[in-house]
């Protein structure tokens, strides 16, 4: 996923932790340990560009779900919530996603009660004890219908409620506020301090939208702050204004197999989104979902049968998606000095009947067990002399 394009019966070298090297042919030095790849895909570590993986397990049964809030009534905006703290590596939605090839993920709120959803965290999904690979990643905003009927009720009120927040943290032209500066803002401290790397583009903002006339409001606010990193998130209806969207470079993360009107936000849904959108110059990254994020690339294969050309569609789930995710300087690509995150595939990775044979994240080979599997080995003999809660998995 570099400017090599695909590379043929090649040899990758890592080394502590990152990539060294990627060249055809080539030898294999002395002191390193071999994976044979010979005829297989190898591409690079998958990214889940919008998951709530580590925030959230078992949901209805497993104690909190980090990946919800509750906070209207405390008053707060929501741009202060950084989900780095909650994020726990021994979610086993961890081990799933990983032995399918998501080798890292941005981490993110899934619903709160503000329009601001807080600071997404970007995670490694390798053994690490601390798994943050970059803990002020993103800036979530949710701006679809459902979340204005349930908040303000109309977008009379939410639009400019958004302008006038946003005007207020540019106000402070990149600076941060200290402890004993003077203000007499609406927002807190706190709430606009977090806004300040947003209206810089130092981070993206990731704004949850479908309906063609709100995607427009988000083209104007782009016009408005011409710094702001924008990304749209599902953005059903945003191939009726792709134009646009390529022009003012606003990307989008799409779940690309939305062809229904689910609401009347989304009246316009069709399958050639992905397709129609890249035809147009955007920048498209697939991969929406937690407890099923694994089927990003079956994902970005329906796009692809849909128009969206092969390698755009490889590029949506890995070079893409770091890029719009603000980390393709450590991931994406497989390429000297970055982070040596690399499946091996048994096929076209896009296919639907292809599987991840060996996964290596942080330059550590995984072992391809999961919650999953280890039920599946546990029941697949039956045995008929002992009741089945005495026997030891």
């Amino acid at each position: 996923m570099t400017g090599q394009g695909k590379v043929e019966n090649a040899t990758i070298l890592i080394e502590d932790e990152v990539i060294k090297s990627v060249k055809s042919g080539g030898s294999v030095p002395s002191g390193y340990k071999t994976i044979d790849a010979a005829g297989k895909w190898v591409t690079p570590g998958i990214i889940g560009a919008y998951t709530s993986l580590g925030l959230v397990d078992v949901e209805y049964s497993a104690g909190i779900a980090d990946y919800s809030a509750k906070l209207e009534d405390s008053g707060y905006l929501g741009t202060q919530i950084e989900t780095k703290y909650a994020v726990n590596p021994d979610s086993s939605l961890i081990n799933i996603a990983r032995i399918e090839g998501i080798t890292s993920a941005a981490s993110v709120m899934a619903d709160t009660d503000t329009f601001f959803q807080g600071q997404g965290a970007f995670i490694s999904l390798g053994d690490k004890v601390n798994p943050i690979v970059k803990g002020n990643a993103v800036m979530l905003l949710d701006m679809t219908g459902g979340k204005i009927d349930g908040s303000s009720g109309s977008r009379a009120v939410a639009w400019p409620k958004l302008l006038s927040v946003l005007q207020e943290a540019a106000s402070l032209k990149g600076k941060t506020l200290r402890k004993k500066d003077d203000w007499d803002g609406d927002l807190t401290k706190t709430e606009v301090n977090a806004l300040v790397p947003v209206m810089k583009g130092d981070m993206p903002l990731l704004i949850t939208v479908n309906r063609t006339m709100d995607i427009r409001h988000i083209i104007h606010i782009k016009q408005k702050f011409e710094d702001l990193k924008i990304v749209l998130v599902h953005a059903t209806e945003a191939w009726r204004v792709a134009d646009e969207l390529a022009a003012h470079d606003i990307a989008v993360i799409l779940r690309p197999e939305s062809n229904l009107p689910y609401d009347f936000d989304e009246l316009g849904a069709t399958l050639s989104n992905a397709a129609r959108l890249d035809a147009a110059g955007v920048k498209v990254a697939i991969g929406m979902d937690t407890h099923n994020a694994r089927l990003v690339m079956q994902h970005a294969g329906n796009a692809v049968a849909n128009g969206l050309p092969w390698e755009k569609g490889l590029a949506s789930i890995t070079s893409v998606a770091a890029e719009v995710l603000g980390v393709a300087d450590s991931h994406g690509s497989l390429e000297k000095g970055k982070s040596a995150d690399v499946v091996v595939w048994s096929g076209d990775p896009l296919e639907v009947m292809s599987y991840a044979e060996t996964v290596v994240i942080d330059g550590e080979q995984i072992p391809m067990t999961s919650r999953q599997s280890k039920l599946r080995d546990r029941y697949l003999q039956m045995q008929s002399d002992k009741a089945y809660r005495y026997i030891k998995p």
